[in-house]
């Protein structure tokens, strides 16, 4: 099964933990509830981002940095 886009703006925040499971742990430093939450096949990093109040090109980054080549 191939990578998803992690530049896609719906990608899915389960499918994102999923792919990248390292990435739960920038969003539990932050005290966000998305790793676990019912809504996170629902939700993207932007309404994450807008849910928690974060700068969302900052937010992106540091997950970015998570994804190992």
């Amino acid at each position: 099964m191939p990578q998803p886009d992690f530049d896609d703006p719906d990608l899915p925040l389960t499918e994102l933990f999923m792919a990248w499971p390292d990435m739960a742990e920038s969003f539990m430093q932050r005290r966000m509830l998305c790793p676990g939450c019912l809504i996170a096949p629902f939700h993207a990093i932007t309404d994450a981002c807008l849910e928690y109040d974060l700068d969302e090109g900052a937010f992106r980054e540091e997950l970015q940095a998570r994804i190992k080549p």
